[in-house]
């Protein structure tokens, strides 16, 4: 995707051929249009359509361009807040009902992709967030109990059982998490996007939303070379938001993360390095994250955008990282290098926006996009459906917040995070 490597790298040379799609050149009516073709998108999508909706789709530029076809791949229950902190913050109704669907949302995420046969890479193992020092290992405990008392398969691993799953010595523990899983995330968004069009969703590519009008009670969406009608319209853009919902994307500092892949481990580094295939990432702020891919490539990552001078930084950070987590593999080098951005809001909690009567959308996904995205995608599509009332979902309305010096903050955080691998000398 354009014409740049360093935009989906691996996962673009990988997934299955996206279905063909064309922009937008006439003028049509549906009972709802979306705008945006990643996971809350095209799970939305699906589901109406499955409900017998006439639903059009309208992605500005690929299916999975945005963080849908970047991310690392984990299929992660639940936010990065700690659990208890949801009830506190959004209060004990919506806080607990948004921890059982996030909870819940990787089997969501397993059964689509079982109902429509994708083709996408998927690992049922679990993940793994590994314990940095005495600080990590007392968070994922914490982490541990709170789960538990939800009645979460969640566990906390001591550092001779991490050691084993992982294949390195460097962590003090983990916390092993049965719900979650790995995936091909482009290859999961194009998935989704050919059960869009199976279940009879109009989907056109290349065709950013420009302006929006009303005609008779009902919305309109225009692009360059057409327009949508429609009783509803759903705002799935996100991070990437462009055009008339630009606010979405102001409201969010995006932070870069970067995604390294190894060529193929040789079988005998397989047997050590994550035999049981889990997905990894770390207790460090600006943490790391890695699994294997279906060939057994090692995909590494960190926050950091590979660009100007962050291409040498980051990668030479990688190859000190690796070197130290697993000496065994001598002299790293990488097939492939990409990154994209992380939306960030300032609570690191998602939001439910209404921009107007019957435009609708959730944004902020913090770094949680493939599991939150999906359940989303469909509890906006019960919304509209009728099956669920406004105070039944997952979290309250909110308007937009304005992030001051968002510019300044976006370029602190790429600095910073090349500082940080620069001088980096540890896991």
């Amino acid at each position: 995707m354009l014409n740049d490597s360093r935009s989906h790298g691996l996962w673009e040379a990988t997934a299955p051929e996206a279905p063909a799609t064309s922009a937008l050149e006439r003028n049509l009516s549906a009972d709802v249009v979306i705008v945006g073709g990643g996971y809350t998108g095209m799970s939305c999508a699906l589901h109406l359509a499955e409900a017998g909706r006439k639903v059009v789709l309208l992605e500005a530029h690929e299916i999975g361009f945005g963080g849908a076809g970047r991310n690392v791949g984990l299929i992660n229950a639940g936010l990065w807040v700690m659990p208890d902190d949801l009830p506190v913050r959004l209060g004990p109704v919506f806080g607990e009902r948004l921890l059982k669907l996030l909870g819940d949302g990787p089997s969501l995420v397993m059964e689509l992709i079982e109902k429509h046969n994708i083709e996408c890479e998927l690992q049922r193992n679990g993940t793994l967030h590994c314990a940095v020092g005495r600080a990590g290992l007392e968070e994922i405990r914490k982490r541990e109990a709170q789960w538990q008392k939800r009645s979460a398969p969640v566990q906390v691993l001591d550092a001779k059982e991490t050691a084993k799953r992982v294949g390195t010595g460097v962590y003090t523990g983990s916390l092993f998490d049965q719900r979650a899983g790995t995936l091909q995330p482009l290859a999961y968004a194009r998935g989704l996007a050919k059960a869009c069009i199976r279940a009879g969703v109009e989907l056109y590519t290349s065709s950013p939303v420009i302006d929006t009008s009303e005609r008779g009670g009902n919305k309109v969406v225009h692009t360059a070379g057409g327009s949508v009608e429609a009783e509803w319209v759903v705002v799935a853009t996100d991070a990437y938001s462009t055009g008339p919902w630009n606010s979405v994307r102001e409201e969010q500092v995006r932070l870069p993360y970067f995604n390294l892949a190894t060529s193929p481990l040789s079988p005998e580094n397989l047997r050590s390095i994550l035999p049981g295939r889990e997905g990894v990432w770390d207790t460090k702020a600006v943490l790391s994250s890695f699994r294997l891919d279906r060939s057994g490539r090692l995909v590494f990552g960190s926050v950091g955008a590979l660009r100007a001078t962050g291409i040498s930084i980051h990668k030479d950070w990688a190859r000190r990282a690796l070197a130290r987590l697993y000496p065994q593999l001598g002299k790293v080098e990488f097939e492939h290098e990409w990154y994209g951005q992380i939306g960030m809001t300032p609570d690191a909690l998602p939001r439910f926006h209404k921009f107007g009567r019957n435009t609708i959308g959730f944004a902020g996904y913090n770094g949680r996009g493939i599991s939150p995205g999906t359940v989303f995608g469909r509890e906006l599509a019960l919304l509209i459906l009728g099956e669920k009332k406004e105070e039944e979902m997952p979290l309250p309305v909110s308007g937009i917040l304005r992030n001051s010096f968002l510019q300044y903050r976006e370029a602190y955080y790429e600095a910073g995070s090349q500082i940080a691998h620069l001088v980096s000398e540890r896991i």
